[in-house]
């Protein structure tokens, strides 16, 4: 996959994170199936009211989301480098129509939600071997200060002019994919997971023929040599 093909990917994963986010905010009542800071925060503020019953989800978010970045670079590691994005996005899309199917048939059983954290943290593996880039991440306080530091450059002039604009991109993929999620969820209810599903899987079987079709040019180049 080329650069810019990566750069598509990753804004649409961006916004993935958001849309899933915002419904695991919604479902479980200010807990989260992506930020971990926040679900972090949660269980010290529950650990430290001596509250071990409300410290559980949290804690159970944050260790799916955990062994999902455990997944995610174990598949990475032994993966060939160009199959990388294409086999974590196929993890990806198995766990997240895990999690709808589950969602759907246990409402209140909660293993939907630990089955998102699970993907998120796998998603984060997806496109971590190309260098300089944010998107694709489940988390974008870092883009968040780099469109901050790079748009007081550019306004000082010792910096790019438009090098915050990727930055900020970044983060409005964030938002508008949570608002799609928080409206999707007003409209769908719990079926709202079949978008992200069916977006993950799209983008896996996409970068699984950008993938194919990139083999036999670099099997050419390597003839003419």
């Amino acid at each position: 996959m080329t650069r810019p093909w990566h750069l598509g990917f990753g804004l649409i994963l961006t916004a993935l994170a958001g849309y899933v986010d915002a419904l695991g905010f919604i479902r479980l009542g200010g807990l989260y199936t992506s930020f971990m800071s926040g679900n972090t925060t949660q269980l010290a503020v529950s650990i430290g009211h001596g509250d071990p019953h409300h410290a559980l989800l949290p804690a159970l978010l944050i260790l799916a989301f955990l062994l999902g970045g455990i997944c995610g670079g174990g598949l990475s590691a032994l993966t060939p480098s160009r199959w990388v994005t294409p086999v974590i996005l196929g993890f990806e899309t198995a766990v997240v129509s895990a999690a709808f199917q589950a969602a759907t048939a246990a409402p209140d059983s909660g293993i939907a939600s630990l089955m998102l954290a699970l993907a998120m943290g796998a998603q984060n593996a997806v496109l971590s071997h190309v260098q300089g880039f944010r998107a694709g991440t489940t988390f974008v306080t870092g883009a968040l200060f780099g469109f901050g530091q790079k748009f007081a450059l550019a306004l000082a002039r010792r910096g790019a002019r438009w090098a915050w604009v990727s930055d900020g991109v970044v983060w409005f993929s964030l938002f508008v994919g949570s608002v799609a999620g928080t409206v999707a969820y007003g409209q769908l209810a719990l079926y709202a997971l079949a978008i992200p599903a069916g977006i993950a899987g799209f983008l896996a079987f996409l970068a699984t023929i950008l993938t194919v079709r990139a083999v036999p040019n670099a099997a050419g180049k390597v003839a003419v040599k």
